[in-house]
């Protein structure tokens, strides 16, 4: 159960060396974006040569290009498992699949297409989770910045996911770097509508994440008195002081909230 996953450029020396050092539960190490076309060889280098000693998740480039085919020549056999930027079909990701058979697969969904064929995209074999690409998602649809338009593709991811049987998707980073209430906002919305863990671009973005997506004590205290009472009553059907009604459901949710800080103690 992994609550963060922080990006750091693959042709970035100083940054690869600190990234897996700066706390984050999974470390991204990054051949897309933010890796300049003149420096993706040395990337792919760079990055293969770190995974032999530290475990990652790679983002590649776009399935089906070259660049993407020497990505992963270069870093699959090493890598703890390849990201697949801007996913739309599952053609995308079996052409990914069948260059790196067995390999786990995060697919970040980032366009209406995508979306409208995640269910497809989640039940793929080798696919580990669904991640939210917000910003380019949000570039696609043509709407401002804001989580409101984002709420029902979000949504749509958690039900994809369940659906197929896999983990709940990814989040999305949070683009401002020095707005850690906007930050904590947006990861506790989106723990509400199902997804666990959230990207990240910066060590410091890391506290609230964890936070976020980690029990509060309140839900602890919480889910203890559930799980007592529902003992205590053989497993019928009660009423908590609170005036709160508990059944096998409400008990099962909180178990499994004391199962996750258990995990992640």
């Amino acid at each position: 159960m992994e609550r963060s996953y922080l990006f750091a450029p693959g042709h970035n020396d100083k940054l690869v060396s600190r990234v897996f050092d700066a706390g984050a539960d999974a470390v991204v190490l990054d051949l897309e974006d933010a890796v300049p076309p003149d420096c993706k060889s040395a990337a792919r280098t760079n990055v293969a040569a770190v995974l032999a000693d530290r475990p990652a998740w790679v983002r590649i480039n776009a399935a089906g290009t070259e660049p993407a085919r020497a990505d992963l020549a270069a870093v699959a056999a090493v890598a703890r498992g390849i990201r697949i930027p801007k996913v739309e079909s599952v053609e995308d990701v079996r052409w990914v699949a069948d260059q790196v058979p067995g390999t786990p697969l995060i697919c970040a969904i980032e366009s209406a297409k995508g979306v409208a064929n995640a269910i497809t995209i989640a039940a793929e074999p080798t696919v580990a989770h669904l991640a939210l690409g917000g910003i380019d998602l949000q570039n696609d649809l043509g709407t401002d910045n804001g989580d409101t338009a984002l709420h029902y593709a979000r949504s749509h991811l958690v039900i994809a996911s369940r659906a197929a049987g896999i983990e709940p998707p990814i989040d999305s980073v949070y683009p401002h770097l020095d707005d850690t209430d906007g930050l904590r906002r947006q990861a506790r919305a989106s723990r509400s509508l199902g997804f666990f863990g959230k990207s990240a671009i910066h060590p410091s973005q890391l506290p609230a994440i964890h936070a976020e997506f980690s029990p509060r004590e309140d839900e602890l205290r919480w889910a203890r008195e559930v799980v007592e009472a529902f003992d205590r009553a053989g497993g019928a059907a009660l009423r908590l002081p609170s005036g709160e009604f508990v059944d096998l459901p409400v008990a099962e949710r909180a178990r499994s909230i004391l199962r996750l800080a258990e995990v992640l103690s």
